[in-house]
């Protein structure tokens, strides 16, 4: 199991949530919003990947393709 992945996930939310609440105390609303946003994005990929990752395995495990 990759425990790799997962402090990678929890850092960049810690790190997101950080910044979010930086820019919302200097009344940044829109830019806050955007960063965690785009920190969600980053995170979807990171776990797409993985899932992308699970299927080529089980195809291979399975002699499905």
């Amino acid at each position: 199991m990759n425990v790799d992945l997962i402090f990678r996930i929890a850092g960049l939310g810690i790190l997101i949530s950080v910044l979010h609440i930086i820019l919302k105390q200097a009344n940044k609303e829109e830019q806050a919003q955007m960063v965690t946003l785009a920190g969600v994005v980053v995170v979807l990929i990171m776990v797409v990947q993985l899932i992308n990752q699970l299927f080529t395995t089980v195809r291979s495990v399975f002699h499905l393709f």
